[in-house]
């Protein structure tokens, strides 16, 4: 992707960088799915805002992609907290100017099995205020940078477990019962798919990302996949073509039932 973006304020020489980047934000990048889909992104030649609450992971987070030899950027964010997202979209704007790619990846976990008999309801209110209102506090600030894009996605990392197709199906095993996490997801899906029917009329394209049952530390490292497998998908959906799907849930094999 290269377009031309004006910045006030940036030199002649800035923009021309600016112009033959893709801009990407990942929310919850500094480990685990979300450090691996910033570093798949980075390798396809874009810059990449590595979006994290924790100073001391965030840098060194950039740092090692860095290394890689990816152009990422470090971007204080905190999806609970109103002024961090607001200072993060003020930040990247001030760097390019409009955003190309957000990718909400940022999320908790609460135990499992839980059952929603017993369930503490601030462990509900936790995980709905990270898992779907932290995104639609980041996606309402970023949208105005996404405006501006040529080729505007957003990707959230949703679950296998939020599908209400895959919880009544028999014989399917999705880790037993969840009262928090898994309808956190499927309610982010339905606010996704409501994202989409207001976008309908726009060149952004909105889609859920099932990245598998992932080894990282929200499962005690119990999953089977590699973070780096756990990214592929959401990798693919932020780089969908113009005519490339909204508005669905998608695995790396294909579309995922609601």
């Amino acid at each position: 992707m290269t377009w031309m973006v004006l910045v006030p304020g940036r030199s002649a020489a800035m923009l021309a960088v600016m112009s033959e980047k893709t801009i990407a934000l990942v929310t919850g990048a500094n480990k685990g799915i979300g450090y691996e889909i910033a570093a798949g992104l980075g390798a396809l030649g874009w810059s990449v805002g590595v979006g994290a609450r924790d100073e001391r992971r965030r840098k060194d987070a950039v740092a090692k992609l860095r290394a890689a030899g990816a152009d990422a950027f470090g971007v204080p964010l905190d999806v609970t907290d109103d002024e961090s997202v607001t200072a993060a979209a003020q930040l990247i704007e001030e760097r390019a100017g409009r955003l190309d790619v957000l990718v909400n990846n940022a999320g908790v976990a609460g135990s499992w099995p839980e059952e929603p008999t017993t369930i503490d309801l601030e462990t509900v209110r936790r995980l709905v205020e990270t898992n779907v209102i932290g995104v639609i506090r980041v996606t309402n600030a970023m949208l105005p940078l996404l405006r501006r894009s040529a080729h505007p996605r957003i990707v959230n990392q949703s679950s296998h477990v939020g599908s209400l197709a895959l919880q009544t199906t028999p014989g399917v095993d999705l880790g037993g019962i969840s009262g928090a996490y898994a309808p956190s997801k499927t309610y982010l899906n339905a606010v996704t798919i409501q994202y989409a029917k207001e976008l309908s009329d726009t060149n952004i394209l909105i889609n859920n990302a099932c990245p598998g049952y992932v080894a990282t530390d929200l499962n005690g490292f119990s999953g089977t996949q590699t973070p780096e497998q756990g990214a592929v998908i959401a990798i693919r959906l932020a780089a969908l073509p113009d005519d490339g799907p909204t508005g669905r849930l998608f695995d790396d094999k294909g579309v995922v039932p609601w």
